[in-house]
């Protein structure tokens, strides 16, 4: 699997997600089977890049190449401007956001509203890949199937993207309309993969091993991205890994094991984010990984109720380690579970 000249070590991506695919978050992914991973979009706004949460945003410390950073915006030269200034903060691929349905990124007309407008999303694309291509920087592309039911137009944007130059395009399965509710599609994934030249991700409702299967097989998909069902489960790209591989499911992990990687996760998180706003954005990562344990729902009440970081990770850790008493592999519940996480999730 390569982006350009780059390549990757899987077809496993994680989704771009704000609020979530944060460094820490990114890394940990990697470290359990995700091949590559796109940052939370940054603004192409020049006054806000300075800003302490674009900063955070923009801070790669210790990530493992390939750095993807995902941009976002409405102006051609402060696209350009934008993706130049992340390849000098360690950017070493591009990625486009047309595909962020939040409102108040499509109020601005940015995101997922820009493929209502293709002549203007096709001249970012342009002025994006002029600015990287000097650098040797390939640019992906991230978009939905369509504003809405009625105006499905990815396969135009598609190839008018790939004529730009792009190295790569993700399509999520939803139209902007939708949002996160209903259910994806896979045919327009299909029709953009049979008419492009350049790779194709497909990406929506991946939630386990024999659906990444299912729709690597009736898209014809280079690759595939994972968002929502990596929250509270990061273990799921080495589970989709080996069952590609080898038709095998990977027993559960160990809890022991699990207990592990939230307490590095943990420590990651805070190091980034500092105590007072670290414990409180760890919350929600915390309660992901707890929903559907037995005693899950009684411990993230209690644990949002922990306002130091010290007391926090001792809380984490003695919730895993009593678990494990009892259940040396993580209970099948939870995975059970994720379903439900993902509705709230939207």
């Amino acid at each position: 699997m390569r982006i350009g000249s780059i390549e990757l070590p899987n077809a496993l991506f994680v989704a771009p997600m704000a609020g979530v695919t944060d460094r820490p978050f990114r890394m940990l992914c990697r470290r359990l089977g995700a091949g590559h991973a796109v940052s939370e979009m940054v603004t192409s706004k020049r006054e806000l890049w300075d800003s302490l949460k674009t900063s955070r945003r923009a801070d790669h410390t210790g990530e493992p190449a390939p750095i993807a950073v995902q941009i976002a915006g409405v102006d051609p030269a402060e696209m350009a401007d934008a993706a130049r200034h992340n390849i000098d903060r360690g950017a070493q691929i591009i990625d486009i956001n047309m595909g962020c349905p939040a409102k108040k990124v499509c109020n601005k007309w940015a995101g997922s509203a820009l493929m209502q407008d293709v002549p203007l999303a096709t001249a970012i694309v342009e002025a994006v890949v002029a600015a990287c291509g000097p650098r040797g920087v390939p640019v992906t592309l991230k978009m939905r199937s369509g504003w809405s039911a009625a105006e499905k137009n990815a396969l135009t944007l598609a190839r008018a993207a790939e004529s730009a130059g792009v190295a790569l395009v993700t399509v999520h399965g939803r139209t902007r309309e939708q949002g996160y509710g209903g259910f994806a599609e896979y045919d327009t994934v299909a029709a953009v993969k049979a008419a492009l030249r350049i790779p194709v991700v497909a990406n929506g409702d991946i939630t386990g091993p024999e659906k990444a299967r299912e729709v690597l097989r009736v898209t014809g998909a280079d690759a595939l991205m994972i968002g929502r069902a990596a929250m509270g489960r990061p273990w799921i790209f080495r589970e989709v890994s080996h069952f590609l591989s080898t038709g095998l499911h990977l027993p559960p992990p160990r809890t022991s094991e699990v207990r592990q990687w939230l307490l590095e996760h943990l420590d990651d998180h805070l190091a980034l984010y500092g105590e007072r706003t670290g414990v409180r954005s760890a919350r929600k990562h915390i309660g992901w990984a707890v929903r559907g344990l037995p005693g899950g729902e009684a411990f993230r009440q209690r644990m949002n109720t922990i306002d130091a970081a010290e007391a926090q990770r001792r809380a984490v850790a003695g919730f895993f380690a009593e678990l494990a008493d009892t259940h040396e592999r993580l209970p099948a519940a939870a995975a059970a579970a994720n379903d439900e996480l993902q509705a709230l999730a939207a």
